[in-house]
């Protein structure tokens, strides 16, 4: 075998990631040892727009008279926004997302984020993936929080059930913060490199020389998990990713992050035992040459939509148990710069897609653009915290029950839910 075992550990052909072993892995969840979002076949997809996406542009305020005397060269017109409901409105470049809010699947949060004031990209990112603003020795993620949270739920506090190796899934070649802590996860970059080369097939099955160089590497990294890890990389493999066809017709853009959602849904129609998928989309950093109907940040809502659209239509019926939650770690200003772009904000808008999602809508509280209503007379003040979203999305799709688990501080609790979601 010319593959050495370090240049197998080189490779990054392996990206599997837990803070305590990875258990067994189940091709089917039993009934009896489910947990809530496996019982009721739930899951939970979240989107990190990473760079701070300008709201703004993205959902506009149409009606509102600061936002084109601040935005002299960059707003988007009146006849070029896709109305919502009289107020906001789309940015063109969303058309795919349109059909989802008319049908009642698609809402937004507009003047939402971190309470914490920083201007910080990395800090910013960090307080929002942990769930802990302004702290920053949280040492897990809100994702894997919610995960345990509906572990004890389920179990009164007893040891987490053996589940699937794919529970907890990210789209990419580490694992983001968000799903850092107890509950075991995994990062793949792309699913058919998920194994070396992807040159084993039914036809031609992995040698046992492989199988012994492969439990080797693993249990260096992960502390003796290697035949448990194996044999999910096997159930993936059977899934023959590429081979996979996207159904009713849907198609994915060309691109990083249209990919992942192609693989996040391939995953999930896999029946591997997916409860929550983590994906991101870099690219929102519009300090200069933003545009406004075209340009930068025109091209990346056209991925951005594109693949969220084909991700709805490729799930087809399944799609009704799915809750997809969209986040970046700031807003843009109010005001744009010398430059054509936009500097860093405060509040920001999130969308919620999901069958359970009363959609059609637009939530949280408006605060005007006036001068006087601004956030250090220069951003879009926030009026819901982000936690208040994600805590009912982790509460009422994964079935975290202790919020307190997982957002600690934020005082959260079904009072202080939006109802974004049905029960």
């Amino acid at each position: 075998m010319s593959l050495t075992r370090r240049a197998f550990m080189k490779s990054g052909a392996m990206a599997v990631v837990g803070a305590s072993a990875v258990p067994s892995f189940l091709t089917r969840s039993v009934l009896a040892q489910a947990t809530t979002a496996q019982a009721q076949g739930k899951k939970l997809v979240v989107i990190f727009q990473r760079g701070a996406a300008d709201g703004l542009n993205i959902v506009v305020p149409h009606r509102e008279k600061a936002y084109y005397e601040l935005r002299p060269t960059i707003s988007i017109a009146q006849n070029q926004v896709i109305d919502l409901d009289g107020f906001f409105g789309l940015h063109p470049a969303m058309q795919p997302l349109k059909p989802l809010w008319d049908q009642g699947h698609l809402a937004m949060v507009h003047a939402c984020g971190s309470p914490d004031p920083t201007r910080s990209h990395f800090d910013a990112q960090d307080f929002m993936e942990s769930g802990t603003p302004g702290f920053k020795a949280t040492p897990d993620g809100w994702l894997n929080r919610a995960l345990a949270s509906e572990d004890a739920a389920r179990s009164g506090n007893r040891p987490a059930h053996k589940a699937s190796a794919f529970r907890a899934v990210a789209l990419g070649g580490q694992l983001p913060r968000t799903l850092e802590g107890r509950v075991p996860a995994v990062a793949i970059g792309n699913i058919k490199d998920f194994s070396v080369g992807g040159q084993n097939t039914a036809a031609t099955p992995m040698s046992d020389g492989f199988e012994s160089m492969y439990a080797e590497s693993v249990n260096a990294v992960l502390n003796g998990t290697a035949t448990e890890t194996f044999e999910a990389v096997k159930m993936l493999k059977a899934t023959d990713p590429a081979k996979y066809t996207p159904a009713a017709g849907a198609v994915y853009p060309n691109g990083a992050f249209g990919n992942s959602l192609k693989q996040v849904a391939q995953l999930m129609k896999a029946n591997l035992g997916v409860e929550a998928a983590f994906a991101d989309i870099g690219g929102w950093d519009t300090h200069q040459n933003q545009g406004n109907v075209n340009g930068q940040l025109a091209n990346r809502l056209k991925e951005f939509s594109e693949s969220i659209a084909a991700f709805w239509t490729d799930m087809g019926d399944d799609a009704e148990n799915i809750t997809l939650v969209s986040m970046s770690e700031f807003g843009r200003t109010v005001h744009q710069n010398g430059t054509g772009g936009t500097d860093h904000g405060h509040a920001n808008v999130m969308f919620m897609l999901g069958g359970g999602v009363r959609g059609g809508k637009a939530y949280g509280k408006w605060p005007g653009m006036d001068k006087s209503q601004l956030y250090e007379e220069r951003d879009l003040a926030i009026t819901t915290d982000f936690r208040q979203v994600l805590g009912e999305a982790a509460f009422k799709t994964l079935g975290a029950r202790n919020l307190e688990i997982v957002f600690p501080g934020a005082q959260l609790g079904e009072r202080r839910f939006l109802n974004l979601l049905k029960a």
